[in-house]
């Protein structure tokens, strides 16, 4: 298949997929439920064990330090490459990519989303057990909510490269005679991209940054966590088979595997030829990135203490539900997951009146979170498995931060032994805790923080945003008028706003083509996905002006 006819194979998705972007309401371009037709019949089994040949697969000679977190063997090697050497092809590689038109490599991109696509089961398991998501989770947020991210992210960097004309006539009328100038403009790409993943969400927070650099003309080196390389190594095996059957040099994707016993990614970062860097992961790092890498744009998601603040409700048991689905999906090992949970002394105002007290709610939210758990099957699939040691380590050390309004506990995986499970936990801790509340926990770990008032929880949250950052605020008021102070103080500590979630939406949910994620506002990240800085500072444009003589 030629070049042109990949441009006419997905005209129409990247023009449906450009047109949402305008309007950011509901589209996605592939399906999340696992038995739509798109998906082949058998293809969930030819997933899965295709994933478990890959934990026994020896293509190098790093041993990663992957793990399954449901406790089945997992033991893949991967190519142990210099990171000289990986830049050096990445380099030579730049050339013939940044050659193609904007047009042309939309279309590559496209293909290799639509070949992810048809490894959506293999990649499903493969963040499943890497990661931890419950399989629902792993196939809807690791694999089609993944891919309409990666879409999104093309269709605002063709949109934005297509503002600029190729070439343009300029006339400027004159008495005597017009003045005349041929100009031309022409996309540069910055240089090598390095996308580092994270552990939790490897594919959904990689791709964007990913698939921005390689549209807009950038060589892409992916460089995976040491505890999850699977799936990245999946989708770099993917754009590479792509890029091959095209007669394209695979080389414009690579994978960089390393260890954390011998680390690859400060010398990764700060190489002269990596221009630019996408970050997931822990705030220290996020911070040395930013302050170090000077020769690279870097664009970071970190972490932040997200909140949530409750004044009143006119739908109680729906907030409560809301809120104990929310601490428990993912056994909150979600960056978007709230942490810190605000209440009013006086409880919480009722529409007919009457008010639900601090020691309702503990008593509530206890009871929801319960029964949401008494089902093992069903807990699996809400909880997953915790994905690293330092995770179930903090969970356990958890139980000093505070006074418990209920306690992290284990569960038993009725199949697999071996699978570390934990049902979240909330503990209650003063307000003036500033050193216990401004530090994130990250896993199932929240805090209940009293305050006088309502006021007094937007005054300490938005100082521990202003200090801390936070990629996610959640409040819930009848009263208008505490609605625009939130408002207002949501907007100075930059941080993303939901109001009054009592459905089946959830705060730690962010959809593609319509929700920004991380606002880039706030010490949570300097980048959001996906917005138009997320996509400009990937390309140049060169002009070239000729004078026409008359």
């Amino acid at each position: 298949m030629t070049l042109q006819d990949l441009q006419l194979k997905h005209a129409g998705r990247l023009a449906d997929a450009i047109a949402a972007v305008a309007r950011r309401g509901y589209h996605s371009a592939y399906p999340e439920d696992p038995t739509h037709p798109v998906y082949a019949d058998g293809s969930r089994a030819a997933g899965e064990a295709a994933v478990r040949a890959a934990w026994t697969r020896r293509d190098g000679a790093i041993r990663g330090e992957e793990r399954s977190a449901f406790g089945v063997p997992f033991d893949t090697a991967y190519a142990d490459e210099p990171v000289d050497a990986v830049l050096a092809r990445a380099e030579a590689a730049a050339p013939a990519w940044a050659a193609l038109d904007a047009a042309e490599r939309a279309a590559v991109a496209l293909e290799i989303l639509e070949a992810l696509q048809q490894r959506a089961f293999e990649m499903a398991f493969a963040c499943m057990h890497a990661c931890g998501q419950p399989f629902a989770m792993a196939f809807q947020a690791g694999t089609a909510h993944a891919l309409d991210r990666a879409l999104e992210a093309v269709a605002i960097a063709v949109r934005e490269m297509g503002a600029y004309p190729a070439r343009v006539l300029w006339e400027k009328p004159d008495a005597r005679r017009p003045l005349r100038v041929e100009k031309t403009f022409e996309i540069l790409p910055r240089g090598i991209a390095a996308v580092i993943g994270c552990a939790t969400f490897p594919t959904w927070n990689s791709y964007p940054g990913l698939f921005a650099s390689l549209v807009t003309g950038n060589p892409v080196v992916v460089k995976p966590h040491p505890t999850a390389v699977l799936p990245l190594a999946l989708c770099v095996d993917t754009a590479r088979t792509v890029l091959a059957g095209l007669g394209l040099d695979a080389d414009v994707v690579q994978l960089l595997v390393d260890t954390r016993a011998a680390p690859k990614t400060r010398a990764l970062a700060l190489d002269a030829r990596v221009k630019l860097i996408d970050f997931t992961g822990g705030p220290e790092f996020g911070d040395w990135l930013e302050s170090h890498a000077r020769q690279a744009h870097v664009f970071t998601e970190k972490a932040g203490v997200n909140a949530v603040l409750i004044e009143s409700t006119g739908d109680y048991p729906g907030l409560v539900r809301n809120l104990a689905l929310t601490l428990s999906l993912y056994s909150a090992q979600m960056c978007t997951t709230p942490q810190s949970l605000y209440l009013p002394r006086a409880g919480i105002r009722l529409q007919d009146g009457t008010a639900k007290t601090v020691e309702d709610f503990k008593s509530d939210l206890a009871a929801a979170v319960a029964k949401l758990v008494a089902d093992p099957v069903r807990a699996i699939e809400l909880l997953g498995a915790i994905q690293s040691d330092a995770t179930e380590a903090r969970a356990v050390e958890a139980a000093s931060l505070g006074e418990p309004v209920f306690a992290s506990r284990r569960l038993a995986h009725p199949k697999l032994p071996d699978a570390v499970l934990r049902t979240p936990a909330l503990y209650a801790v003063p307000p003036e805790a500033l050193d216990t509340i401004a530090r994130e926990h990250f896993g199932p770990i929240s805090l209940l923080i009293v305050t006088e008032d309502a006021d007094a929880a937007l005054r300490h949250a938005h100082e521990v945003t202003r200090s801390r950052g936070a990629i996610t605020w959640s409040v819930y008021s009848r009263d208008e008028a505490f609605v625009r102070r939130a408002k207002n103080a949501a907007a100075d500590a930059g941080v993303h706003l939901t109001l009054d979630m009592t459905g089946p939406v959830l705060v730690n949910q962010s959809a593609a083509f319509s929700d920004l994620h991380v606002s880039g506002h706030n010490a949570a990240g300097n980048a959001a996905l996906c917005d138009t800085a997320f996509v400009l500072p990937r390309f140049r444009v060169l002009q070239t002006r000729r004078y026409l003589a008359a």
